[in-house]
């Protein structure tokens, strides 16, 4: 069988499977079973496939037709320009979370030549911690993450991307996990802000392959979010913010949390289809 002829029957396949966007998922299925540019395929539509190549091909097809996501067959995913390397055991980093990292960038960068330091609270693969130390070589990063799967993707991350020095991994829940005295001039999330009920709703790649505690904000979504609230200020230094995602529709309720918490809510910015995505907000000095 041909390249041309894998990518016609398989996209083929996939499209009968709901999956969106078939050819591109099959061409790049295909590039990395044979270690090609995907681009490169199209020079060479007439190749043909061994027996071994295949076999390897149809497996892909297989799962990602069970809606396995493709970062997960790929075993990365790019953030910021980055390979992030995630698995069953983190989050797949969204494409709207971009925008949280940029924001956190720079704000951080701002502070130069102050050393600045930064808490990813709830690190996942580290996507965020690793964005942060990249761009900002002279900060000092921390991360927390409750799963010990997940801060052992982070920690390989972050030695594929030579910041392993530049960031303290902490296993544990939230601020409890943290050394004494620790105090931050960032506070940046990505906490789980589905609603419960809604969890069995989402894309089988999300319901079905993202760890829950990483989706399931609680009844409401909220459960973090006042958790941030709540806790988050006594460790911030006294010009130090709190940057974090929200969920769509969640923005007049989520500052609520923070204004009854005695925080000052500074900007909602919305994410790049104008929907309200990254929450930034300072606590109230007395």
């Amino acid at each position: 069988m041909t390249v041309l002829e894998v990518i016609q029957r398989s996209a083929e396949f996939l499209a009968k499977k709901g999956v969106d966007s078939p050819r591109l998922q099959i061409e790049l299925l295909l590039a990395r079973v044979l270690q090609v540019p995907r681009l490169k395929l199209y020079l060479d539509f007439e190749r043909k496939l061994s027996e071994s190549e295949l076999e390897s091909v149809r497996e892909l097809v297989k799962r990602r037709g069970h809606r396995e996501p493709l970062q997960h067959l790929l075993g990365s995913t790019s953030f910021c320009g980055l390979e992030i390397k995630v698995n069953g055991h983190v989050l797949v980093p969204r494409p709207e979370t971009e925008l949280l990292a940029v924001r956190a960038r720079q704000f951080l960068a701002a502070l130069n030549p102050q050393p600045s330091t930064a808490l990813d609270f709830g690190t996942g693969s580290g996507c965020i911690a690793i964005a942060l130390s990249v761009g900002c070589p002279s900060a000092r990063v921390h991360a927390v993450d409750i799963s010990p799967e997940a801060i052992s993707v982070a920690c390989e991350n972050a030695a594929l991307h030579g910041v392993t020095g530049r960031i303290q991994f902490h296993l544990g829940d939230g601020f409890a996990a943290l050394p004494q005295g620790l105090s931050f001039d960032l506070i940046v999330a990505n906490p789980p802000y589905i609603p419960s009920a809604e969890i069995g709703a989402l894309a089988p790649e999300v319901r079905d392959y993202d760890p829950r505690p990483a989706l399931d904000g609680g009844a409401d979504g909220l459960d973090f979010f006042r958790r941030l609230a709540a806790e988050g200020a006594r460790h911030l230094r006294p010009a130090g913010r709190l940057m974090t995602e929200i969920g769509d529709g969640q923005a007049e309720q989520i500052d609520e949390i923070f204004v009854r918490h005695k925080w000052v809510v500074e900007k909602v910015e919305a994410d790049y289809s104008g929907r309200p995505r990254v929450f930034l907000a300072r606590p109230k000095r007395v």
